[in-house]
């Protein structure tokens, strides 16, 4: 599954390059609770078809109804520089457009967006790079240059700003059952996946599409992953030889999660490996999690792979999560004794 914003992107380019009608608008301002953050995009057609969001349905309602008509081809209009359009701002408009109590949001409109340079964004975007796309707001010229690093949208009396890239990527060790379920769940949330797993009987019976699967050792594939700020890496083997090299490359690297499942007995167990023989310490080892995911009570692997998901998300979103959702603490304060690996404890609490 494609990141939400190539998907749009990569629509707003074949209509354009077929010569049809089309705007790309950008959530470019919030006040109060929005739907959709800074940043969202969506294309819409003459035609009248939708790909992405800027609201919950309202709002796209709106702009299908002000630029194009039923049947219509060769709708949208008006031509010309961008325009802002900001919903919201009353009471009565909020409740229309269906925005919560007080919230408000602008939107820029692009009209007839260069397909050239939409063709050339979404090239840069399948290679992997990161672009920086300047839009200039008095005639709506477009620049594009290679980004070292992503940036908040920006935007200004002369120039929107908006940086797209490579999405977040997901690396799993271990293709088993809970494998599969995070790794659906993580696609559906915008991540790119690979899972790498050498024992056949495990990878054979992999089902998941749009998951690339690889053979190899997973340190090896580790180290060609280069995991960077947007990035994680989770091992489900319960396998040292599997797990505890890859997690050692993992932590070296600038991944914003690196973790491992297993009883809070073997996470322990895996640290006092890791100092005794690879000469880690106390300090080297703070980014490596476990147990991972959040005290839900989970028991099966579909509610697992909820529990770790949504950690991943939390630490991807910068959201600090109580303690009482911490699992070892949680296990700790219910007086709950290690396990040793295969129970169901041992994934999480």
């Amino acid at each position: 599954m494609d990141n939400l914003d190539l998907t749009v992107l990569r629509a707003l380019r074949d209509w354009r390059l077929a010569g049809k009608p089309a705007l790309l608008a950008t959530v470019v301002r919030t006040w109060g609770s929005s739907p959709r953050p800074v940043g969202s995009i969506m294309a819409l057609a003459g035609s009248g078809a939708v790909v992405g969001s800027v609201s919950g349905g309202c709002i796209e309602d709106d702009l299908i109804a002000r630029y194009t008509h039923p049947g219509a081809k060769d709708a949208i209009g008006p031509t010309g520089p961008p325009q802002f359009a900001k919903y919201g701002v009353t009471a009565d408009e909020a409740h229309r457009f269906g925005l919560p109590c007080g919230g408000t949001l602008e939107v820029l409109l692009e009209y007839d967006p260069d397909p050239q340079a939409l063709a050339e964004l979404v090239e840069a975007l399948d290679a992997g790079r990161l672009i920086r796309r300047s839009v200039r707001l008095s005639d709506g010229t477009v620049t594009q240059a290679p980004a070292d690093e992503p940036d908040e949208l920006s935007v200004d009396e002369t120039e929107l700003i908006n940086t797209f890239g490579p999405g977040y990527r997901m690396l799993l060790i271990g293709a088993g059952q809970l494998g599969e379920y995070l790794a659906t769940m993580a696609l559906f949330c915008g991540f790119t996946v690979t899972v790498c797993d050498p024992r056949e009987e495990y990878r054979g019976a992999w089902s998941v599409k749009g998951a690339t699967v690889d053979a190899r050792m997973p340190d090896d594939v580790v180290l060609d992953f280069k995991p960077d700020g947007r990035s994680c890496v989770l091992a489900l083997t319960h396998d040292p030889k599997l797990d505890d090299l890859a997690l050692l490359e993992a932590i070296k690297t600038e991944a914003f999660y690196v973790g491992a499942i297993g009883s809070r007995r073997n996470n322990a167990l895996r640290r006092e490996r890791m100092i005794e023989h690879f000469e880690q310490t106390e300090d080297s080892l703070k980014t490596l999690r476990g147990p991972i995911g959040i005290y839900i009570g989970s028991k099966t692997p579909p509610e697992i792979a909820v529990s770790i998901m949504a950690e991943v998300l939390a630490v991807k979103n910068g959201v600090a999560l109580p303690r009482d959702m911490d699992i070892a603490h949680v296990k700790d304060t219910q007086g709950v004794a290690f396990s040793d690996a295969g129970a169901p404890v041992c994934y999480v609490g």
